[in-house]
């Protein structure tokens, strides 16, 4: 259960030299991202990454983005937590998107309270859109609910998060599970909501840039990914890069603390819509997946991830947990590594577990 936000400079004069940007809407082949596309300037490239852990912040399911000078991270949490930094090591105390459960959010999945998992924040139509997940852990009657901001920056006029209402639901007759939202633009500018977990997997739709939601609530989701009962795959990431969609999901069982199994894997294909595969050729519907990140020193489990592109490097953004602190979910990022066949990896994949 969890989200890559390409950061966004917003606020700022968008520089022309700005490869692929153009209305906060990518127009190259590598501007696509889980959860935001907008305009990078790079004068304001953040600090050196390859020095942040972020091991000291907890976190489940994180989802990054940037406007103006400032990161801003939404996690799963009572009203969606919210942290703000400067700096991108140094965070905040962690406030709630929302003060109170969102009004439909009971009547439409009971049992759900205010606990929304997984948030996915994306940049579109001139508009932040904070998607997140609404249901009861094991099953399928949930919501993808949708809210959206003019700026993620609260102090700044006009700051206010509008509730847009559910996106996507699922029913207990469905063979899906509506969660874990992530957007991805397409290459020509065509958002699309990948979901899923468990079930039948993970799926795709296309979303209508004027609302944030399918134009037909009756289409029947697109697969593109899925694993022999019990299902075990989730949190579904899409970015684009060199001319390829890359499909990222976390495999296997999170919330177990130090015992949790989370690993992330990948495939690609040309289209969005798949069908998408692994280095080795297995399809991603057939239980396909290569390695990018299992257990690994202190840090169990690593899953729910999402990609934060900041114009020169891609970020992998997820949550771990600790053994040095109790199985405790922490945030951690790494650069993306690309190597010359196009497939992506992370230094810390290397390490062996701690016993």
């Amino acid at each position: 259960m969890r989200t890559v936000a390409i950061i966004a400079a917003l606020g700022v004069t968008m520089m022309q030299s700005t490869p692929g940007i153009s209305d906060g809407r990518p127009e190259s082949s590598d501007e696509c991202g889980c959860t935001a596309d907008a305009a990078t300037q790079s004068a304001q490239i953040p600090p050196r990454f390859e020095d942040l852990e972020g091991s000291g912040v907890g976190a489940h399911d994180p989802a990054m983005a940037m406007e103006g000078h400032n990161y801003y991270l939404f996690c799963t949490g009572p009203g969606i937590a919210f942290r703000t930094s400067a700096d991108g090591k140094r965070w905040s105390m962690p406030t709630r998107v929302f003060d109170r459960a969102v009004s439909w959010t009971g009547p439409t999945i009971p049992g759900s309270r205010d606990h929304y998992w997984a948030p996915d924040i994306s940049y579109f139509n001139h508009r932040w859109h904070l998607y997140y997940a609404v249901s009861t852990f094991g099953h399928n009657r949930s919501a993808i609910g949708l809210a959206t901001n003019t700026t993620l920056d609260p102090t700044k006029p006009g700051y206010r998060w509008e509730d847009e209402g559910p996106a996507v639901q699922s029913y207990s007759t469905d063979n899906f599970n509506a969660i874990d939202p992530s957007i991805c633009l397409d290459e020509k500018g065509q958002p699309w909501m990948a979901f899923g977990s468990f079930w039948s997997g993970i799926k795709i739709v296309p979303i209508d840039p004027a609302t944030g939601k399918p134009r037909d609530l009756e289409l029947v989701p697109i697969s593109i990914a899925s694993r022999p009962r019990p299902g075990a795959i989730e949190a579904p990431c899409i970015i684009r890069h060199g001319g390829w969609f890359y499909l990222f999901a976390s495999f296997d069982f999170c919330c177990r603390g130090v015992n949790s199994t989370y690993n992330i894997r990948v495939g690609r294909s040309k289209s969005i819509s798949g069908p998408y595969a692994d280095r080795e050729g297995k399809p991603m519907l057939d239980d396909g997946g290569t390695s990018v990140l299992a257990t690994h020193g202190r840090w169990h489990g690593p899953g729910g991830n999402s990609i934060m592109r900041d114009g020169r490097k891609d970020l992998l953004v997820y949550h771990s947990y600790d053994a040095e602190a109790n199985g405790m979910p922490k945030l951690r990022i790494e650069p993306i590594r690309w190597d010359k066949e196009g497939w992506p990896s992370v230094a810390s994949a290397g390490l062996p577990p701690t016993k």
